[in-house]
């Protein structure tokens, strides 16, 4: 029988390039789809366009996909990304929270907009270079941990809803990091294989979200100026730069001595204050989530012991999540640390993804 045509997002990496050549080598037909999703930041601010985006990682895109004999596509998204990525960025921030922009281009630009572009050419589904894998259990698809627990990309994914998965193909889910750069270097990618890997959010590739705010907001120097620090009783001690400047947890960069580590524990938009607090204060054993998603929302109302990860990088920690709508209220069985309005709190059982939301307190 004829494999599926696949429309494969590849971004000049490893990873994309990696998946590829599996799906090439079970019988899969591609077509290669690489995103344009910003323009580059001012030449002043540094040196070499970077990213996963970037004129760069396009062109080597394209480059892999002709060696590799497939046909590709550059998809400009620019437009879409604007608004729904990078306006959510700004909205968030302005507001007082602290935004994961991943979250939401993976579910608005990297699976809404690829998959309607799969359709136009007559693709089945789509691949992607993330270690997560799709997983069918009881009349469900299940967005499942991927084999490498250091890569594992579920935490951005879970916004992926059941039509998604059903139409995704994760090449790399049962694969270690290792594993991909040693098949990269049999193929012939020595250079590929030893690439390191960018950590900073694509649009913003000098890292420096504050200069990024003040160069994209409107008025930003009208909006944001200096206000004061409080501490936990409301009292001003000291003053800051300005809210958005600010994200719960950070201990760095507050130029305000005390003898003691301070910590940002509330940020308030409204007020333009920060108030600042002990390591203590930031622990939680409760939080509210909203905008939330469930694969199967009955079964979780009757097993509601989850494991709860609250940013990419935490452990999961065991909880009992109360679902209210597409609201829920998570109690942790232990206290947690630094719980940050704007994150995203992703659920688990039995290494799958049962749902998720944005913290709201």
């Amino acid at each position: 029988m004829k494999k599926k045509k696949i429309l494969m997002a590849m971004s000049g990496g490893i990873d994309s390039t990696v998946s590829a050549l599996l799906l090439l080598e079970q019988g899969y037909e591609l077509v290669g789809g690489t995103f344009r999703t910003f323009d580059s930041i001012k030449e002043s601010c540094i040196a070499k366009e970077r990213g996963c985006c970037s004129i760069d990682s396009i062109m080597e895109a394209r480059h892999l996909a002709e060696q590799l004999g497939f046909e590709h596509h550059i998809l400009d998204f620019r437009e879409a990304f604007k608004k729904h990525v990078i306006g959510d960025f700004i909205h968030e921030y302005m507001n007082g929270r602290t935004p994961n922009p991943c979250v939401l281009c993976n579910s608005s630009i990297k699976w809404g907009l690829l998959l309607d572009k799969a359709d136009e050419l007559g693709c089945d589904g789509i691949a992607t270079g993330h270690y997560a894998r799709v997983v069918q259990r009881d009349g469900h698809y299940y967005l499942g941990t991927a084999a490498d627990t250091m890569k594992d990309q579920t935490y951005f994914l879970w916004r992926l809803t059941e039509e998604n998965l059903s139409r995704t193909i994760f090449p790399l889910g049962n694969l270690t990091k290792p594993e991909v750069r040693k098949i990269a270097f049999d193929h012939g990618y020595v250079k590929l294989s030893q690439k390191t890997e960018s950590q900073e959010i694509c649009f913003i590739p000098d890292n420096d979200y504050r200069r990024f705010l003040s160069e994209n907001v409107p008025d930003f120097s009208e909006i944001v100026h200096p206000g004061d620090f409080l501490d936990r009783e409301g009292n001003k001690v000291g003053q800051h730069d300005g809210f958005p400047f600010y994200t719960i947890g950070q201990r760095k960069g507050l130029r305000v001595a005390f003898g003691t580590p301070k910590y940002v524990t509330a940020i308030s938009a409204k007020d333009n204050t920060v108030t600042l607090g002990d390591r203590n204060d930031l622990l939680t054993t409760t939080l509210r989530a909203e905008g939330c998603s469930f694969t199967d929302a009955e079964r979780l109302r009757e097993h509601p012991q989850v494991q709860a990860r609250i940013r990419y990088r935490s452990a999961a920690a065991e909880a009992v999540v109360s679902i209210d709508g597409d609201s829920l209220e998570l109690r942790f069985n232990e206290p947690v640390w630094g719980v940050t309005p704007g994150q995203s709190l992703v659920l688990y059982q039995d290494g799958l993804v049962v749902g998720g939301g944005l913290i709201v307190g």
